[in-house]
């Protein structure tokens, strides 16, 4: 796996963050506040961030915060987004084909999971935001992580990927990206 992240060949992927769900994850407003920090810097960076919703008929959107940030939005029935196409919608014509995905959102035992193990099969570099990432309960969230950690996915916060991203403070669009990072909520 590479040991960093090169955003000239990254996309990021928000997984179900949906109206009907959040209530019942722990600290579900919290994780929006950071899956939106994720997205708001992926774009200021020229990254392309695309969203997934779970059966949205019976779910629900994503949360307003999340789905205005996306360029696309899968709605999906399998719990792996690649089963509906996730990996196609990441490469777009006339533009690079990501090499590495950065993940983040709900279930992380679940959605997540299954969908970053999706994007390793796919051929994809896979990093997961966990401070983005959320549960019903503790012990499956740290359950999964460790499994994505077994796989071989890189756990990180949303700073460390974000800091990565920018490689350094003469990055020409690092005072833009500071402050949406110093807006952080909580």
């Amino acid at each position: 796996m590479n040991v960093i992240l090169d955003p000239a060949r990254c996309a990021v992927v928000l997984v179900d963050y949906q109206e009907r769900l959040l209530p019942a994850i722990r600290g579900g407003a919290q994780l929006v506040a950071e899956a939106a920090r994720l997205a708001d810097c992926a774009r200021e960076l020229g990254i392309r961030v695309v969203g997934t919703e779970q059966n949205p008929q019976g779910l629900g959107p994503n949360v307003p915060e999340i789905l205005r940030r996306c360029e696309a939005t899968l709605a999906k029935m399998h719990f792996d987004g690649c089963a509906d196409g996730l990996a196609d919608a990441l490469r777009v014509p006339g533009r690079p084909a990501p090499t590495d995905v950065v993940v983040a959102g709900c279930e992380t035992h679940v959605c997540l999971m299954q969908t970053a193990h999706g994007l390793q099969r796919a051929g994809f570099k896979v990093w997961v935001a966990a401070s983005a990432c959320g549960t019903r309960f503790p012990a499956d969230h740290e359950l999964a992580l460790g499994r994505l950690r077994q796989s071989g996915a890189a756990l990180a916060s949303v700073e460390m990927i974000v800091f990565e991203w920018l490689q350094g403070c003469e990055h020409p669009r690092f005072r833009a990206v500071l402050e949406i990072l110093k807006a952080r909520l909580g």
